[in-house]
């Protein structure tokens, strides 16, 4: 692994700049006005961070090393296919709710700039915790494991978000409006701040991702435990997670065998985790298991939906 490396303190602050400069641009030019994000706009902003993502893989080839690179992509391909994952419950979770088609890029804008804050965290305090005790390496292996076969033995995608504790608590101190204002969080109305249904599901979509967070940071982590690796692979594949959401919205229903590409997936890095002091799985022979288990699901599902 590439723990070892040391990144310099320039490089952090390039990559956090570049991030936020184009969350700005996306903000602020391409979606001021709330309009439906149709799919050829999905597919070119889709293509534009792939495209960032594999030159930023680029420049870590140039600068440290291959091998680092290859962590670096695997990282990227593993957070990539369980965000799919995520999709089916945005979708869920959009329709419960109601959210009209407009203001659902807005919705998920904010909540993968939330995502991105919630990882960072979870980043830094499980590279921390593997550096102060390098067993929770074999706990890390064991749920993913454990998550993997649940995931293979559990098809249907379920959500209950009336059972969200985080939501719950805010409807305790903050009232809701029964009906959408816009693009608005909050409005005024008899001199008093009203919530908007727009938070609600925000909370519960942010919430909701750090339930994901539990899985796909600790497969990264049986990669490479390089926090800057392990940050950058995340949060490219989360910046394009919007523009793909909307691009494969009509055809997530037909992806019937991706929870078993992802279930095999989280169990083949949950055994690497355990057999980390045994063997070590050369991180090109990882980098095309994922790949594989992906892609099989993938084709199995295309045939079946088409046949």
């Amino acid at each position: 692994m590439t723990s070892h490396i040391t990144v310099e303190w320039w490089a952090w602050v390039s990559v956090i700049a570049f991030i936020l400069a184009m969350l700005a641009v996306d903000l602020l030019f391409f979606h001021r006005e709330a309009h439906e994000v149709s799919i050829r706009e999905a597919g070119v902003w889709s293509a534009i961070w792939i495209g960032i993502s594999l030159i930023f893989g680029g420049i870590v080839w140039a600068t440290l090393g291959h091998h680092a690179a290859a962590e670096y992509m695997s990282g990227y391909l593993i957070e990539k296919s369980l965000s799919v994952d995520n999709l089916f419950v945005f979708a869920l979770l959009l329709s419960y709710f109601a959210v009209p088609l407009e203001h659902q890029h807005r919705l998920l804008y904010w909540g993968v700039l939330g995502a991105l804050i919630a990882r960072a965290t979870f980043i830094f305090a499980g590279v921390a915790l593997l550096d102060a005790f390098h067993w929770t390496i074999y706990v890390f292996g064991a749920l993913l494991v454990f998550t993997g076969v649940r995931m293979a033995t559990h098809s249907e995608t379920e959500v209950h978000p009336d059972r969200n504790p985080i939501l719950n608590l805010l409807r305790r101190f903050v009232p809701i409006t029964d009906e959408y204002h816009g693009q608005h969080f909050f409005v005024r109305r008899e001199g008093r701040r009203w919530a908007t249904p727009l938070l609600a599901v925000l909370v519960v979509i942010e919430t909701t991702d750090v339930v994901f967070a539990i899985d796909s940071i600790p497969a990264i982590f049986a990669i490479t435990t390089n926090t800057f690796l392990v940050f950058t692979s995340n949060a490219f594949a989360i910046l394009g997670l919007r523009a793909l959401y909307f691009l494969l919205a009509g055809f997530l229903g037909r992806l019937v065998y991706l929870n078993v590409g992802l279930a095999a997936v989280l169990v083949f890095v949950g055994i690497k985790m355990l057999l980390t002091d045994v063997y070590h799985v050369p991180i090109w022979a990882s980098l095309l298991a994922i790949g594989t288990m992906i892609g099989i699901s993938v084709l199995f599902s295309i045939r079946r939906s088409s046949s």
